[in-house]
């Protein structure tokens, strides 16, 4: 059962503490990526068999395979794909950034914004499919301009990939797929395999061991961000529907027994009526007994004083989703300082935002939402800045750099400034 709690029983910094139920991971991490490394195409079809139970002929998914699954799937999840599609693009093509020149007395200064070269996606598979994920991170990707978008997800024991996973790929314009899950997938994208071509970023969540790879991996190349398991916190009044809201805690919970699910309350009652809620609710899914472990292990309800209390507590903890299950949402909106994905008002439960509105489900979790940000076109491109100056130009602060530098003590810095004016200096 969830516990219930009033304000200041429990530390901020405890509301989204787990139980700590996974192994320590990092050795066997590091074991995987050493093999892929070394052993390549062959170490993907051994940890295939091993970890997968599936005995591969090829890494990648063909043409065939794919057309094959798209022809499988529903026409009617497929007119929801492509709406889904259609909502995330149009939110993220408002995130386009543009290069900028300055140019005035003889200086010429500018940022230029170029699309990362080759992106890979990781795509969870395991006791779930995941085609919001492929869209969600493929889709800025493309809007970026990314040359090359790769996506690596684990197959089934048949040795092949969700059709739903495909049919997602091939709306969102993936280039490549490829049948390798796991810390191995992400040492494959980080360092290349016969197959596997080798990309300057990844991105995309999973489990403790791809949170893990992405970790080890850092500095080879640029990851979005280590993701931790699934939060929730709502932010409810006495006038939110209990029902409503224990459907969108357990909306959470049910992602893996690591998931986190907080309601901050005000009312005392209402509380209780949430609680009881969510055992008449935990017994009807089929993943009841994940959400059983969530809810017991992590869930909590939290009573404040008022709602300006309680959008401090959400302040404080920066959780990955944010309900404001209350009136006029907008009022609060402002006081929202640290959160990952904001959802307004009695009417928009976070699925809203996992699979259909637009802005992006990738997000910061543990706290993290106080420094970064949602998954956004932005982690698709990099940015260069030039600098032109005439010789006019440089000549007027070749002295101000000179002095500059020497206050530093670089006394080469000063004189590559000053050489270019010396008597004796050549062009």
């Amino acid at each position: 059962m969830i516990k219930i709690m009033n304000y200041g029983e429990v530390p901020s910094h405890e509301i989204f503490a787990r139980e700590n139920i996974a192994a320590n991971v990092e050795g066997v991490v590091s074991e995987i990526i050493a093999s892929v490394r070394q052993n390549g195409d062959a170490a993907l079809y051994d940890y295939a068999a091993k970890f997968d139970r599936a005995e591969l002929t090829a890494l990648e998914v063909s043409q065939a395979e794919i057309d094959e699954a798209f022809a499988a799937v529903e026409p009617e999840f497929l007119d929801i794909l492509r709406e889904a599609a259609a909502n995330i693009r149009c939110f993220h093509e408002k995130q386009v950034r543009n290069s900028f020149v300055i140019n005035k007395n003889g200086i010429v200064m500018g940022q230029k914004v170029t699309p990362i070269e080759k992106v890979g996606l990781y795509v969870p598979g395991g006791t779930a499919a995941y085609p919001s994920t492929v869209l969600m991170d493929s889709i800025p990707a493309k809007i970026a301009g990314c040359g090359e978008i790769v996506i690596t997800t684990p197959p089934g024991r048949d040795g092949k990939v969700n059709p739903v996973i495909l049919a997602a790929a091939k709306i969102a314009g993936v280039d490549r797929i490829f049948k390798v899950g796991g810390a191995q997938a992400v040492a494959a994208l980080a360092y290349g395999t016969e197959s596997v071509p080798k990309v300057d970023k990844i991105v995309g969540p999973g489990n403790a061991y791809v949170a893990e790879a992405k970790k080890q991996v850092f500095g080879r190349v640029a990851i979005d961000m280590i993701a931790g398991p699934s939060e929730i916190l709502v932010v409810a009044d006495r006038t939110a529907n209990p029902r409503f809201v224990a459907a969108d805690l357990l909306s959470q919970a049910e992602h893996d027994r690591m998931a986190s699910a907080v309601l901050v309350t005000d009312n005392r009652a209402f509380a209780e009526a949430v609680s009881a809620e969510l055992e008449v609710q935990i017994p009807q899914l089929p993943r009841a007994e994940i959400a059983r472990t969530s809810i017991d292990r992590n869930g909590k309800i939290i009573v404040a004083e008022d709602l300006k209390l309680a959008i401090d507590i959400a302040n404080e903890i920066a959780p990955e989703h944010l309900e404001l299950c209350v009136d006029n949402p907008f009022d609060y909106l402002d006081n929202v300082k640290h959160a990952g994905s904001i959802f307004m008002g009695k009417h928009c439960p976070e699925a809203l935002g996992d699979y259909f509105a637009g802005p992006n489900h990738t997000l910061p979790t543990s706290g993290t939402a106080r420094f970064s940000s949602p998954l956004s076109v932005d982690d698709f491109v990099k940015k260069s800045q030039f600098t032109y100056y005439t010789a006019g130009a440089l000549e007027q602060v070749a002295d101000k750099i000179a002095y500059f530098a020497e206050k530093e003590g670089l006394h080469a810095h000063a004189k590559s400034a000053t050489i270019r004016f010396e008597s004796n200096a050549e062009c």
